[in-house]
């Protein structure tokens, strides 16, 4: 049986993903979840549910059986994704040259990631930016998909 996935599902865990949060896909559903770092850390002990409050322990099970079974794939996390790269390929991307140079000029040192946020606004290139980085996304998506042998579908 091929493995399948709704690819605005891998997109939307990539786009929401933090250091503190782990994506899985479930490979006897095709859905993707969410997992915080201290559900997993408690996955990994022999824990005792009644001491998590209700709303945690669907997903503590879960850690557990993604921690003693082979059903599940974790999505790309924040170390695999390079947002500054995105970042940084997106300014060289762009045409006009005194405003490529002064957009790779605001992402050097502290700040980066607001001081690109304030010249793509200021500059009115915001949906352009956003439209690139969908892109990379979604090429980063598909990647993993085919790496994990995943037909995915796009609505």
């Amino acid at each position: 049986m091929k493995l399948k996935v709704d690819l605005e599902d891998v997109l939307e865990a990539l786009e929401l993903r933090t250091r503190e949060s782990n994506y899985f896909y479930y490979k006897k559903t095709g859905e993707v979840f969410m997992i915080m770092d201290d559900e997993l850390r408690a996955g990994e002990e022999d824990p005792d549910l009644d001491k998590f409050p209700e709303w945690q322990r669907e997903n503590i099970k879960a850690a557990v059986d993604i921690i003693s079974t082979d059903d599940y794939i974790r999505l790309p996390d924040d170390y695999e994704i390079d947002d500054y790269s995105i970042m940084e390929d997106f300014c060289y991307s762009i045409e006009d040259e005194e405003l490529r140079e002064e957009l790779l000029y605001a992402i050097r040192g502290n700040g980066a990631f607001r001081m690109f946020k304030d010249k793509i606004y200021q500059y009115d290139i915001e949906d352009q930016w956003y439209d690139y980085k969908g892109q990379k996304y979604k090429d980063i998506a598909i990647e993993w998909c085919e790496e994990n042998n995943i037909e995915y579908q796009e609505n």
